[in-house]
C-alpha cells in the first residue's frame, strides 16, 4: 500500500472519531526539514518504521472523548410541563439535591469529613517571599479551631448562630481558622473588607452589632477604632489581631474601651477554658455575607449552612466521574474570602481533604504564587482570564509563529469538539507547554464565574491549558452558583444548566419586551441555596425574594435549545434616555470590551439626554502599539489626549458595536479616554471586580458635563 494511503486509513478512530493528530502530522510532512529534500518514495526505511511506531504509539494511547452524564442536547428538563422554569437533567424527578454525603449536611461537617481522609496531611498553606510553601495539617486546622473558638467564648461569644464574629483580614490560613473556629461553636461569620469604605464599614458594624473583630493588620485596628471614638460603632469591645502591633495601639484601644489581643493570647485563653464543641444544624445561619454594593448600602445576606451545603454537594455532582477531587488537589487562594465565591471552592476542597495554599497578599505576585504552589484547581474571574489571553496573544510576535499558534489552537479546539480534553497531544508538546508551565503545569480544573466572559477566550483557553474550564453562573443571595457547566461540553456562550440544588425560571420584563414564552427573561431561582434574606432589612428582602420563594436575580437570560442558559441582558441598571428608550449599560459595555484597544469602559447615559456617552481606559499593552500602527505616537497619558486618538478608538468601538448587532440608540457618541484603570484601590471597582456606577459618575462627573455640553452646543 502507499505510504499517504495508509496513512489516510488509519485516520478515523476505532470508535468513528475523528483523530485530529493524524491530520497533523500528515500536514506537517511536507514541511519537515529531514523530509522536505526527499520524496516519500525515498524515504529511508528506518524514518518509515519509526513514523509506524509512532502511530502505533498514538493508536494504543489515543485519547478518548468525554462521555458526558447526560443528553447534551437536553441538559435540562421543563418543571411540570413549563418551559420557561427548568430544573437539572441529573435529577431523577423533581426532588431538589440538598446533600451529597449524607455525613455533610453544614460546613463543619464538610471540613470533618476532610480532616478523617487527610488527618495529618496538609490543608492550609502560606509561603515568605521566594520561599516554599509550609502547610498546616488537617489535624492542627481542627485542633487550632477548637481552642480559638474556646478563647471566643471566653470573651462573651456565644455558641449560636445569632453570635456574629467580624473578620477583616486578607485571605491566609488564620481567616480560615477564624471561621472554622465560629462554626464549631454554631456562630456565624461576619467578613468584612477594605474597599468598603467608612459610611458602608459603620454600616455593617451597627447593623451586626459587631463586638468582637478578628483583623490581621495594625492599620485595620484603627481604622475601627476611629468609628469607636467617634462614637458610631458603640458595639465595638475587642479586636484580636493576627499580626504583632505597638503600645500605642493597646492605649488607643483603652482610651475607647475597646479591647487589644493578639491571636496568640485569645488562643491561650481558649486553651485554659478548652470547651467541647457545639456542631451547628443546617438550618443555621453561618454567613452574613455582605454584597459589595455598586450603589447604596451594603446588603447583608444571610447565608445557611444548608445553603452552602446543597450548592458544594449540586457541584459534586456534577462532577461526579469527571472530575473528583483528591488529598492530592490543591487550590490557589487570591479571590477575596469575604465574597462566596472563593469560600465555596474551599469548602470544596476540605470536604476531600485536599490542599488550600494561599498567594502572599500581592497580586502583582500571584503568578509567582501559582508556578510554585502548581494548582490543580484554579478560580478565575474573567479579567484574569482576559489578561492570561492577551498575555499569550501578545508574547507571539513573528507572523510565523502566530499561523503555528492559530493552527495548533484550531487542532486542539477540533479535539475539544469531539470530548476530547488533555495536555499532552502533540500540540501541547510542540507550542503550550511553556503557557502551562507558566499556570504551574499541574492544572486539572478551572473555574470562571462573578462576571461574562468572552467565548474566543474560553475557547482558546481551554484548547491552550489543556485542561477542563468551567463557566458557572450565579450571586451571593443564591449562596454562589445557579447555573453550571456540564461535563463533556466545551461550547461556548452559555452559562450552562441549573444545579441539581435548584431550578431557574425566565420571568416576563415587559419593560425590555422580554417574555418568557419566547424564552427569555428575568432569571428567577429557587431551591436549597436561596438564601434567608437580608440582615434586619425586610424591603430589601421583598424586593429580592417574593411571596412564592423566587430569588429575582435581575439579570436577563435566555434558554438555549439545548436547555442551557445564556445571560443576555441586564435589569437592575437599566435606564431610560430621553426618547423612552431603555438602556442596559453592561451589556453595551461587554460588547465594547471586544474592542482591541479597550481595556475597561463605563457607558453613561441620561434620562434627560438623548444619547449615550462613554469612560474608556485603553489597554496598556497594546494601545501604544494600536496607535503606531496609525502614524500616531507618544505615551499612553499624551495618547489620551489626542483627538485623533479619540476619534480612531471610538470608530473601532463603533464598528464592534455595528457588529454586535447594538442598535444606533446603544452606541455612544462620545468618549473621554482615561489612563488610569478602575480598580479596587482607587474605588472604582467593587471586590469581585464590578463596576462602582455611582462612583464612576461621581468621579467623571466633570468629564461627563463637558461632553454632554459639547454635544448641546
Amino acid at each position: 500500500m502507499h505510504f499517504q494511503e495508509w496513512l489516510r486509513s488509519l485516520r478515523p478512530g476505532a470508535d468513528g472519531v475523528k483523530v485530529p493528530e493524524l491530520e497533523d502530522l500528515r500536514s506537517l510532512l511536507p514541511s519537515v526539514p529531514a523530509l522536505s529534500s526527499l520524496s516519500l518514495a525515498t524515504s529511508s526505511v528506518l524514518g518509515l518504521g519509526a513514523l509506524a511506531s509512532l502511530m502505533a504509539y498514538w493508536l494504543v494511547t489515543r485519547p478518548r472523548p468525554i462521555a458526558p452524564p447526560c443528553d447534551l442536547q437536553a441538559q435540562s428538563i421543563p418543571v411540570q410541563g413549563d418551559p420557561s422554569c427548568r430544573r437539572s437533567a441529573l435529577l431523577k424527578d423533581e426532588t431538589l439535591l440538598e446533600f451529597y454525603h449524607e455525613d455533610t449536611r453544614t460546613i463543619y461537617d464538610m471540613f470533618q469529613r476532610g480532616r478523617r481522609i487527610a488527618g495529618d496531611g496538609p490543608c492550609l498553606g502560606f509561603r515568605k517571599p521566594r520561599e516554599p510553601y509550609q502547610w498546616i495539617s488537617y489535624t492542627e486546622v481542627e485542633e487550632q479551631a477548637q481552642v480559638l473558638g474556646s478563647g471566643l467564648r471566653a470573651k462573651g461569644c456565644q455558641p449560636n448562630s445569632q453570635q456574629f464574629v467580624g473578620i477583616f483580614a486578607q485571605n491566609r490560613p488564620e481567616w480560615v481558622i477564624a471561621e472554622l473556629a465560629c462554626y464549631t461553636f454554631s456562630m456565624a461569620v461576619v467578613p468584612l473588607y477594605e474597599t468598603l469604605g467608612e459610611e458602608a464599614m459603620v454600616h455593617i458594624l451597627n447593623l451586626a452589632e459587631l463586638a468582637l473583630v478578628l483583623c490581621d493588620k495594625e492599620e485595620k485596628a484603627v481604622s475601627l477604632l476611629a468609628h469607636k471614638e467617634k462614637g458610631v460603632a458603640p458595639h465595638l469591645s475587642c479586636l484580636v489581631l493576627f499580626n504583632p502591633f505597638s503600645t500605642a495601639l493597646v492605649d488607643k484601644g483603652k482610651s475607647c474601651d475597646v479591647e487589644i489581643l493578639h491571636l496568640d493570647q485569645i488562643m491561650d485563653l481558649g486553651r485554659l477554658n478548652l470547651k467541647a464543641p457545639v456542631p451547628p444544624n443546617p438550618e443555621d445561619l453561618a454567613v452574613v455575607c455582605f454584597t459589595s454594593g455598586t450603589t447604596g448600602k451594603p446588603k447583608g445576606a444571610m447565608i445557611t449552612h444548608g445553603n452552602i451545603a446543597s450548592n458544594t454537594s449540586s457541584v459534586i455532582k456534577i462532577l461526579e466521574g469527571y472530575f473528583e477531587i483528591s488529598q492530592e488537589d490543591v487550590s490557589i487562594s487570591y479571590l477575596p474570602l469575604a465574597h462566596m465565591f472563593e469560600r465555596m471552592i474551599q469548602v470544596s476542597m476540605f470536604c476531600h481533604g485536599a490542599r488550600v495554599g494561599f498567594y502572599q497578599g500581592d497580586i502583582s505576585l500571584l503568578m509567582d504564587d501559582i508556578k510554585t504552589l502548581q494548582p490543580t484547581l484554579f478560580p478565575v474571574v474573567p479579567r484574569l482570564l482576559n489578561r492570561i489571553y492577551d498575555k499569550i496573544l501578545g508574547s507571539v510576535t513573528s507572523p510565523l509563529r502566530r499561523a503555528v499558534l492559530r493552527y495548533a489552537v484550531r487542532r486542539k479546539q477540533a479535539e475539544l469538539n469531539s470530548g476530547v480534553v488533555r495536555n499532552d497531544s502533540l500540540w501541547d508538546r510542540l507550542v503550550f507547554n511553556k503557557i502551562q508551565a507558566s499556570m504551574g503545569g499541574k492544572l486539572r480544573f478551572i473555574l470562571t464565574a462573578s462576571a461574562p466572559i468572552s467565548p474566543t477566550v474560553l475557547s482558546f483557553l481551554r484548547a491552550t491549558l489543556g485542561c477542563l474550564i468551567f463557566e458557572g453562573y450565579g450571586q451571593t443571595e443564591c449562596t454562589a452558583g445557579c447555573t453550571f457547566s456540564m461535563p463533556g461540553d466545551w461550547s461556548a456562550g452559555h452559562v450552562g444548566a441549573p444545579l441539581p440544588c435548584n431550578v431557574v425560571k425566565l420571568s416576563d420584563i415587559p419593560e425590555m419586551s422580554y417574555y418568557s414564552r419566547n424564552g427569555e427573561g428575568e432569571i428567577c431561582i429557587r431551591g436549597h441555596s436561596v438564601f434567608r434574606g437580608y440582615l434586619r432589612d425586610q424591603e430589601r428582602t421583598a424586593e429580592a425574594l417574593d411571596g412564592d420563594g423566587w430569588l429575582h436575580t435581575g439579570d436577563v437570560g435566555q434558554w438555549l435549545p439545548n436547555g442551557t442558559l445564556r445571560i443576555i441582558d441586564r435589569k437592575k441598571h437599566i435606564f431610560k434616555l430621553s426618547q423612552g428608550e431603555y438602556i442596559a449599560p453592561e451589556k453595551i459595555e461587554n460588547v465594547y470590551m471586544r474592542s482591541v484597544p479597550v481595556l475597561q469602559v463605563f457607558v453613561h447615559g441620561d434620562s434627560l439626554q438623548s444619547h449615550l456617552i462613554g469612560i474608556v481606559v485603553p489597554d496598556p499593552e497594546v494601545f501604544t502599539d494600536w496607535t503606531k500602527d496609525r502614524g500616531i505616537v507618544g505615551s499612553c497619558e499624551e495618547l489620551c489626549q489626542n483627538p485623533d486618538v479619540k476619534k480612531a478608538v471610538l470608530e473601532d468601538m463603533t464598528l464592534v458595536g455595528k457588529q454586535a448587532g447594538l442598535k444606533s440608540f446603544e452606541q455612544v457618541k462620545d468618549i473621554h479616554l482615561h489612563p488610569e484603570p478602575f480598580s479596587i484601590s482607587n474605588g472604582l471597582l467593587t471586590p469581585t471586580l464590578k463596576s462602582r456606577r455611582a462612583d464612576l459618575r461621581r468621579f467623571f462627573q466633570p468629564q461627563i458635563t463637558l461632553m454632554y455640553s459639547k454635544a448641546a452646543a
